[in-house]
């Protein structure tokens, strides 16, 4: 009864903690439940995909004369939309990260396709 939401009885029902904004565990699930492992586990998930996104990157890329390999959208997308649908949240995740450079914020398919990635 004390996860019923339709329970009237006021006295089983859990109440939730009150956090605020300065708190460690404001915004966070709790700790040990599903719903933080999920969190864990889309995180790692979505690592992979950046790393296997460099890898790709290295591989099709050209070698610059500063030493960094460089490709352009275009073909990165080409290459890398086979393995996910999703080459632009990673790449901007990657971005993040600091592991790839490319300029603007948003890289569409067709108008963007001359626009250089570098594998940082």
């Amino acid at each position: 009864q004390r996860k019923n939401p339709f329970s009237n009885d006021n006295r089983l029902a859990s109440k939730p903690v009150p956090t605020h904004r300065g708190d460690p565990t404001y915004g966070r699930p709790v700790e040990g439940s599903q719903t933080e492992q999920r969190g864990k586990d889309a995180h790692s998930h979505v690592g992979k995909e950046v790393e296997e996104l460099c890898l790709i990157i290295r591989s099709t890329g050209e070698v610059g004369e500063d030493g960094h390999v460089s490709v352009t959208f275009g073909q990165l997308f080409e290459t890398y939309v086979t393995i996910s649908n999703k080459v632009v949240g990673i790449l901007l995740r990657a971005r993040k990260h600091g592991l790839v450079h490319f300029e603007g914020e948003m890289l569409w398919q067709g108008k963007d396709d001359d626009v250089v990635i570098t594998l940082l």
